[in-house]
């Protein structure tokens, strides 16, 4: 891993909160994601379960966690199962967590070699009433591929067909969405990281610069900051690209007199930031541009300031769609007489503003969350409303992340340049 080391004490607590939410007698069990397979004998980076990181801190494959409060034998009541390094191993792969590394690094003192697995879980298991499995139950979340966790589970009940089987997914969502202290600090050196990657840009970005070098300038920075990598595939999209949500291509030149809509957003600590900007390719935005962008930013701190304990995501993305309707208005793009006779299971602003305003942020970077459950002090959203025009050949979106609090909400990227006339001064000063 790139990222420092963590404080046990997250891990601690974070499994202290999850027990208390098993019911009695039961046990659950958390596996590492697979290695997943490429192309030939190459394998994509691993990137470790969020849910086993969250309860373990182990960054390692082929690694299995269970958790029993209620076991007979207190040394089985927190068990971590680890691949056992050899030789080989160690020539061809590197190092692997001892024994007392894991522990330095969970606080669990359990730990033992995947080979004495099956042995202990059965003793666990005949000494439990159920079982609670870990499947993605992230309601974003739809593949055919036969994951870990999935097989997982369907073994263990076939294994243990008496066993009562609960859903370890809503415990988690719960906990893993109210964000802890050290988490927000986890999550604030992604964004710092992404903030750099961002000035990075500004000072590099002229007519000429193709769309995959900004997106080289921004690894760049992430990588050597230690961030793993991005948070998810960044979107570096000119000109009428930027109109396409998803825009991965990130293969074009950047041309004079065009807006570049960047999405990125740095991972550290297996922790997401996620940021988007527009800026002007040649370090002057028109008339135009400034006004849809200005438009965008006052949607935002609208939005923004509906980010409170009690709200609800329904609710919110339907106050923020009535600020967006009048903007779309004072831009032209809307008619004030036909919205008022739309179709309100239909509105017409959809046609500019087609995705929602905010999502969980965290682990992952569409995290996981009850959505349809009161916003809760502790929570990190982000923020993102969008206008796409591709009659012009522009879309502007601006996103920050939001961390909700009792009193007030606070902009993780508060400091990361956002006006207009801010970037058009540091895109100067960099020429």
């Amino acid at each position: 891993m790139k990222y420092l080391p963590i404080d046990k004490q997250l891990f601690i607590e974070n499994r202290k909160r999850f027990a208390t939410h098993l019911k009695a007698g039961m046990a659950a069990i958390f596996n590492a994601n697979d290695e997943m397979p490429r192309n030939g004998d190459g394998t994509f980076a691993f990137r470790q379960n969020s849910d086993l990181f969250y309860l373990s801190g182990i960054d390692q494959e082929l690694t299995v966690l269970v958790i029993c409060p209620d076991c007979p034998l207190p040394q089985y009541r927190e068990v971590l199962f680890l691949r056992q390094t050899n030789e080989k191993i160690a020539v061809w792969e590197g190092h692997k967590y001892t024994k007392e590394e894991a522990r330095a690094a969970s606080g669990i003192q359990s730990v033992y070699w995947l080979e004495e697995m099956d042995a202990i879980v059965n003793v666990i298991l005949n000494h439990s009433t159920g079982i609670y499995i870990n499947i993605n139950e992230n309601d974003r979340f739809a593949s055919e591929v036969p994951y870990r966790e999935l097989r997982f589970a369907a073994t263990i009940q076939k294994k243990y067909p008496a066993h009562q089987i609960e859903r370890s997914g809503p415990i988690m969502a719960k906990l893993r969405s109210i964000k802890s202290d050290t988490e927000i600090k986890l999550m604030q050196v992604a964004m710092d990281i992404t903030d750099k990657a961002f000035r990075r840009v500004l000072a590099f970005t002229k007519p000429g610069v193709t769309e995959y070098e900004i997106e080289a300038e921004i690894i760049h920075e992430f990588i050597r900051n230690r961030a793993t990598g991005h948070a998810y595939n960044p979107i570096i999209a000119s000109g009428k690209n930027a109109n396409v949500l998803h825009y991965n291509d990130n293969n074009q030149v950047c041309l004079d007199g065009d807006v570049i809509l960047m999405d990125f957003g740095a991972e550290y600590a297996n922790y997401a930031a996620d940021l988007t900007r527009c800026i002007p390719v040649n370090g002057k935005f028109t008339a135009r541009q400034k006004d849809v962008y200005n438009a965008v930013l006052r949607v935002m701190k609208a939005a923004t300031a509906m980010l409170v304990p009690g709200n609800t995501i329904e609710k919110y993305h339907v106050e923020v769609g009535k600020v967006m309707e009048e903007e779309l208005i004072g831009l032209g793009l809307l008619n004030q007489a036909a919205v008022k006779a739309q179709d309100p299971n239909n509105p017409l602003y959809k046609k500019y503003f087609m995705h929602g305003t905010s999502h969980f942020l965290g682990l992952d970077v569409h995290d996981i969350g009850d959505r349809y459950s009161p916003m809760a002090a502790g929570m990190v959203f982000t923020c993102e409303p969008g206008i796409y025009i591709p009659e012009e050949g522009l879309g502007i979106r601006l996103e920050n992340d939001i961390l909700i609090t009792e009193s007030k909400p606070v902009d993780l990227m508060a400091k990361i340049p956002l006006e207009a006339e801010a970037i058009e001064d540091l895109m100067q000063q960099g020429r």
